[in-house]
């Protein structure tokens, strides 16, 4: 009799407890009271949802958003951090997290958004073996959340083509040759213009009027006397020049 009130009380506790435990699976997980919620992680290629965070990553990279509050945003900042940075800003970007409550916190089914980043370091001198280190913080109306990496296997940014003009060439002036005027007589070396040529024949029948053979004659006979008297001239200008 005893042995059979036993084991029904155990039975029925089993059962209470067994009940206990499958209403404590299908309750909703419930959401943290709003707050300064939410985790970052870098995520590299091949990029995923799983919540595991890669400190070592390349040139373009992931930032996943787990469990943050519903209707935040974030203001991302990326600068360029010790030892290989001077802490000057890099990147930053505006990214919306809060499509939904902060309920599933940093799991996969807690993951609010991602964004890929590529960063530009020009000018700034890698570490050897790490490469360049990046400090990450993302700001909420709730507070802030840090992260440090390091980014390596970068080339330097490609530069742009610059853009050919073509010039039209400049005409030329050409000078024009001015001609230089000349003397209608050359002076002779003793200071004596030479006497103009004096004509030694008149065409035969003719002479300046279209006259006959007479006129002919008459010109041939002037035409003489202007020899002797300019060879008279001459003859008198040397006397009295060497006198």
């Amino acid at each position: 009799m005893l042995v059979a009130q036993l084991v029904r009380r155990t039975c029925l506790a089993a059962a209470v407890a067994g009940g206990l435990a499958l209403t404590g699976l299908a309750a909703p997980a419930l959401a943290i009271p709003p707050g300064n919620n939410g985790t970052i992680k870098i995520d590299g290629k091949e990029f995923d949802d799983h919540p595991n965070n890669q400190p070592h990553v390349g040139c373009e990279f992931q930032v996943d958003f787990y469990g943050f509050d519903e209707g935040d945003s974030a203001k991302v900042t990326f600068k360029a951090h010790s030892p290989t940075g001077d802490r000057r800003t890099l990147l930053s970007d505006t990214v919306f997290i809060g499509e939904d409550d902060n309920s599933g916190g940093g799991s996969e089914n807690g993951l609010d958004a991602s964004k890929t980043y590529t960063l530009d370091f020009d000018g700034i001198e890698p570490h050897p073996k790490q490469g360049f280190h990046v400090k990450l913080t993302i700001k909420t109306d709730d507070g802030r959340k840090h992260k440090v990496f390091w980014v390596k296997d970068c080339g330097p940014m490609p530069t742009p083509t610059p853009t050919s003009s073509t010039t039209e060439p400049t005409p030329t002036h050409t000078p024009t040759a001015t001609a230089t005027p000349t003397k209608d007589h050359e002076e002779e070396e003793n200071g004596e213009e030479k006497p103009e040529a004096v004509p030694t024949a008149v065409p035969a029948g003719t002479d300046s009027t279209g006259g006959g053979s007479g006129a002919g004659l008459v010109g041939l006979v002037l035409t003489t006397g202007g020899i002797v008297a300019g060879t008279a001239a001459i003859a008198r200008r040397r006397f009295l020049h060497d006198s």
